[in-house]
């Protein structure tokens, strides 16, 4: 990370997201925060491309730390894990309930609006099960 005063802003609303999630702001918690929310935008990033990003603002990390770190994130309620299919799973910023594109030949993850979408009705949980969450991933393709 570089100094500047841009860039106290950002430590600080890094810091301040992780400690009011409770979770400690290690060095490399906080730069990989300033690459998720440091310009209060919300993205969709994998953990590889967290970690590129990471790499290019000259962030020695690891993938694994990556992949741990977006794990404590999920775990404290930073981000949600948004799973597209069985090997790559995206995480997104913005926590309430929205549905998503996936642009299958593009491998891109965006936010669908979600006023058009309605759910009629879900099936039956299975005793002693609770609803935790529906994720709704529309997948596109190119014409």
């Amino acid at each position: 990370m570089t100094s500047g005063t841009s860039e106290a802003a950002t430590d600080t609303r890094a810091a301040r997201w992780l400690s009011g999630a409770g979770l400690r702001p290690t060095r490399q918690r906080l730069a990989l925060a300033e690459l998720l929310i440091g310009d209060g935008r919300d993205r969709h990033l994998t953990a590889e491309s967290l970690h590129l990003a990471a790499r290019h603002v000259g962030e020695p990390v690891s993938l694994a730390t990556v992949y741990n770190t977006l794990r404590a994130f999920c775990e404290a309620g930073l981000v949600n894990e948004i799973s597209v299919d069985g090997s790559r799973s995206y995480f997104d910023t913005r926590l309430d309930d929205h549905p998503h594109f996936f642009w299958e030949d593009e491998g891109r993850l965006v936010d669908a609006p979600a006023e058009d979408l309605k759910i009629a009705s879900l099936p039956r949980l299975p005793e002693g099960a609770e609803l935790a969450r529906v994720d709704v991933v529309i997948r596109l393709k190119r014409r």
